[in-house]
């Protein structure tokens, strides 16, 4: 994992989760993994992965276009 420039990860939003929301030291805070915050935080349910008939769903409601299609 790179450090705390790392696009993609709000670092002090996780920061806050985890030393207010779950009242974690600074010290326990850095040596859990991305996983174990997750879990600790119950996020692992968060977004569902996209399935087959959601994306059929989604190629009906927004049909590709051809070249000189309007």
């Amino acid at each position: 994992m790179s450090g705390p420039g790392r696009p993609g990860l709000d670092w002090p939003g996780l920061m806050r989760a985890g030393l207010v929301r779950l009242g974690l030291t600074p010290g326990e805070f850095w040596r859990l993994t991305p996983v174990e915050l997750e879990l600790m935080l119950g996020t692992e349910a968060g977004i569902a992965p996209l399935t087959r008939a959601r994306l059929e769903e989604l190629a009906r409601a927004f049909p590709d276009k051809l070249k000189g299609d309007r």
